[in-house]
């Protein structure tokens, strides 16, 4: 009913916060039928939706957070305009712009976000300077962060070069914090911009900063065959261990 992830739904499951026909229920995989019985969170009844998936152009300067004690534009001015209840699939830096996903299904967020997945990110960087070969291998083979992290092995190529900068596609199959900025420390090269292109095979295309539309059929297929589906039978797998 888009009201937690899976992880997150366990976790209310095991607190005793869930009802199902009056009864509390703490055992997980407890089969239902959303549209016969009664289900019941924290005593608020909640009620079948339909799962949809949307791919947003998420601005520059806007945090991926409902809310912001600090008063910046939140990705809740965005999501309010979709008529369904959704949530981002993950988040984008405050300065990043570029390709979001948003639903109201949790497992479809969960096989997304497992780091097992190898979901493919590809993103425009800018920067500082003119990039030489063994750069651009670096970035393809792996770098040192500052935490002692070595990357995963990227793809990277130049897409133009200006008098003073650098613009290089880099696509990434992993997410640590700030990832891109501290590669380009590695490399002793400023990320002056950074925009995301696209997520797991979806793009923006020529949604302008703001706009979102729903993802077309071929689209939605191609994130259930490549990543729910894993995630669903690597799951009921585990079960039987």
């Amino acid at each position: 009913a888009g009201v937690a992830s899976r992880r997150a739904s366990e976790e209310l499951i095991t607190a005793g916060r869930v009802r199902v026909n009056g009864r509390i229920v703490t055992e997980l995989g407890t089969k239902v039928d959303p549209h016969k019985d009664r289900v019941e969170v924290d005593g608020r009844r909640l009620v079948a939706e339909k799962p949809v998936y949307y791919i947003m152009h998420k601005p520059r300067e806007m945090v991926t957070t409902l809310d912001d004690p600090q008063g910046r534009a939140t990705i809740a001015d965005l999501l309010h305009q979709i008529p369904e209840r959704v949530v981002p699939v993950g988040r984008l830096d405050y300065h990043t712009s570029g390709a979001l996903l948003a639903t109201n299904d949790g497992d479809m967020i969960d096989a997304l976000l497992r780091p097992v997945a190898g979901v493919p990110k590809i993103y425009a960087v800018k920067f500082q300077g003119h990039l030489d070969v063994e750069e651009l291998d670096a970035l393809r083979n792996g770098v040192r962060l500052d935490d002692g992290y070595r990357t995963n092995k990227a793809e990277a190529f130049v897409l133009r070069q200006e008098q003073n900068h650098t613009w290089v596609q880099l696509t990434l199959t992993e997410g640590k914090n700030r990832q891109i900025h501290r590669m380009g420390d590695a490399i002793h090269r400023r990320v002056m911009r950074l925009a995301r292109q696209s997520f797991a095979g979806i793009s923006i295309d020529d949604l302008r900063p703001g706009e979102y539309r729903e993802l077309k059929r071929d689209e939605l297929q191609q994130l259930k065959k490549k990543f729910l589906n894993p995630y669903r039978r690597a799951r009921e797998a585990s079960k039987g261990e």
